[in-house]
């Protein structure tokens, strides 16, 4: 595939739904397949193909091109197994597998992606403001059919986006994804290419979008065989946490990532794809490139979203084909008051957290700009006020910001002796016109940890693992004695997989409780936030003492949005009355209502009112009703 310009023509969408993939085993007219491999540091490569063509075993020399790619066509149908033999002697799979014969040492599958029948094939997705994200793993969900039992549950909660951890074929049975080394290839372990379209199929049937996490930063560290033949597709002069940076100057690398992004749009349906760590991709000006390809091949007619995670919060990038952030900074002031923790990143949220959630409220990010202490000074971000509330999901947990916790304690856990503050924050998540994400087991409450966890075969990288995910907390207090570093749980240990399962097969009451409460929030923001959410923007956040504010938006159809929030274990006063307009929506805390009529706001309470735009009057300038 030939990399896009950055600046994208009028008739890139034409090219782009002309587009044929050029990575893996691709179907051609006639029933023949064209098998390609970049493998540019290899002067021979040989098919090896195992039954389905003729049975037995083949062994057939591939043609060598200018580019990089070796290519061979010929007759195979779906079920052929094939690897790739080098003039070395390794043998490898595909690295653009659709599907493997049980891991990523194995053998490659050819798969016919048009083999499913959709029942739901008109389907073109949700609008973004209609977003209420559920992250899940599949693995401890049960697989992929394990998530689909579960959709009814979540779309009679109120979710409308499930967004999955990523799929693509890991080293053995159990993993966070993020060690995934083939990205075409849905995991073995989670079931076939045909259950994972019936997943989606079975939620865009319901009316919720299925998103997927991918991981373009890095490959793992069991499996990945492209330095052997492709050496060219990482760099030497920049390393990551992970090793060397992968090479997105190289046209070839840029269009293997892009194909597979396509891949999972086009032929599994997802609705969006959130792209982990973008901050580790050197050449930044893939992404834009990236958005507009898929967007110019996807056409305008679906709702395709583009999410991102990125520490280096670039702004830009949201109004450069991107729809939304993971917004960390929101997450880590919410953190900081909710447990008093001020260790590590949550260092740089210390001094003035009731500033810094007025700020991300209103705003979007903390930094923008500013010098960050977690990076020894150097400035953090870019401008985001002109950016919509949407552009940013609000989460108080994910799978980061509680896995790579030592024993991976959720927020139920870490504030016992401040229940009403933590209720006070889900009640500030829910209602805001940010986007909200829930981690899976919020909604009943979880007490469960969730771990790390790997499933590595050989042991010298398992104890690397080990080893390494205990000296990562060496730095803090608490763990800075190696043996209370030796208690924290071994990544692959199957255990340590098992507690992190966040689901009880029959909740208990207490969960139940918690799953209400969540369930009216909701209830609340798809009846009278999400109709305005198109065209929102905020008004004003002011302090009014210690962890505890009054946010204002002015949603698309004319009404406004109030927010009152004290985190604080003291009454704050309100510097004005309420508006006689406003209609309570919510209360998060006893009595709450009453003493917000009285000009406070109780401590650990939120309550959300709503002022509707009186008819025939038009909408008011935006700071007419602070």
């Amino acid at each position: 595939m030939k990399a896009l310009p950055n600046k994208v023509e009028d008739d890139v969408d034409l090219q782009c739904r002309r587009f044929t993939y050029q990575y893996g085993a691709i179907p051609l007219a006639g029933g023949e397949l064209r098998f390609r491999l970049w493998a540019p540091g290899i002067k021979q490569v040989w098919l090896e193909l195992q039954g389905g063509c003729g049975g037995g075993q083949r062994s057939m020399p591939m043609q060598a091109r200018a580019d990089g790619f070796h290519e061979l066509i010929c007759a195979c149908p779906a079920g052929t197994r094939y690897k790739y033999r080098l003039d070395s002697g390794l043998v490898v799979p595909d690295p653009a597998s659709r599907l493997q014969d049980g891991d990523v040492h194995d053998a490659s599958i050819v798969v016919d992606d048009g083999a499913y029948a959709w029942s739901n094939a008109d389907w073109r997705g949700r609008p973004w403001e209609e977003s209420v994200i559920y992250e899940i793993h599949v693995g401890l969900a049960g697989g992929f059919r394990g998530v689909q039992e579960r959709l009814a549950d979540l779309e009679e909660l109120g979710v409308t986006a499930i967004e999955l951890m990523p799929i693509a074929e890991f080293p053995g049975a159990r993993n966070w994804g993020y060690d995934g080394v083939l990205p075409y290839a849905p995991d073995c372990s989670y079931g076939s290419p045909n259950d994972l379209k019936m997943l989606i199929d079975t939620a865009h049937s319901m009316g919720m979008q299925v998103l997927l996490d991918v991981v373009y930063n890095h490959f793992g560290p069991d499996g990945n065989f492209l330095s052997a033949y492709a050496p060219e597709f990482f760099r030497s002069d920049i390393q990551t946490p992970w090793g060397p940076a992968i090479d997105f100057r190289r046209p070839a690398v840029r269009a293997f990532f892009a194909e597979s992004a396509l891949y999972w749009l086009r032929e599994y349906r997802f609705d969006g794809l959130r792209l982990d760590a973008v901050h580790a991709i050197a050449s930044q000006d893939w992404l834009p490139e990236l958005a507009a390809f898929l967007r110019g091949c996807l056409g305008p007619e679906r709702h395709v979203h583009l999410i991102l995670e990125n520490d280096d919060n670039a702004a830009r990038l949201l109004q450069e084909g991107y729809d939304a952030q993971w917004n960390d900074d929101a997450h880590h002031v919410l953190h900081t008051m909710l447990t008093g923790e001020t260790q590590g990143y949550y260092a740089a949220y210390a001094e003035d957290p009731t500033r810094d959630l007025a700020r991300c409220l209103a705003e979007g990010f903390v930094y923008q700009g500013q010098p960050s202490s977690w990076r020894k000074g150097a400035p953090r971000g870019e401008p985001s006020r002109h950016l919509p509330p949407t552009a940013f999901i609000f989460f108080l947990q994910n799978h980061d910001q509680v896995g790579n916790r030592a024993y991976g304690e959720r927020l139920t856990a870490l504030c016992r002796d401040n229940a009403p503050a933590l209720q006070a924050a889900i009640a500030l998540q829910m209602l805001t016109p940010h986007i909200p994400m829930l981690f899976v087991g919020e909604e009943y409450g979880s007490v469960s940890p969730f771990l790390y966890f790997t499933s590595f075969r050989e042991a010298k990288l398992a104890a690397a693992v080990r080893e390494g995910r205990r000296n990562e907390f060496a730095a803090f207090k608490e763990f800075s004695d190696p043996q209370a570093r030796a208690s924290i749980p071994d990544p692959n240990d199957e255990s340590t997989w098992e507690r992190s399962k966040a689901l009880p097969a029959y909740p208990e009451e207490r969960c139940k409780s918690w799953r209400a409460r969540y369930k009216a929030l909701l209830d609340v923001r798809r009846q009278f936030i999400t109709p305005g959410l198109a065209g929102a923007r905020s008004v004003s956040a002011d302090v009014l003492g210690r962890y505890a504010v009054k946010v204002c938006w002015r949603l698309g159809n004319g009404s406004l949005l109030r927010l009152y929030c004290n985190l604080s274990d003291q009454a704050a006063a309100l510097p004005d009355s309420p508006s006689r307009n406003e209609v309570i929506l919510y209360v998060s805390g006893q009595s709450a209502d009453n003493a917000l009529r009285q000009g406070q706001i109780l401590p650990g309470s939120t309550i959300a009112t709503l002022e509707m735009q009186a008819p025939g009057n038009g909408a008011a300038a935006a700071g007419e009703h602070p």
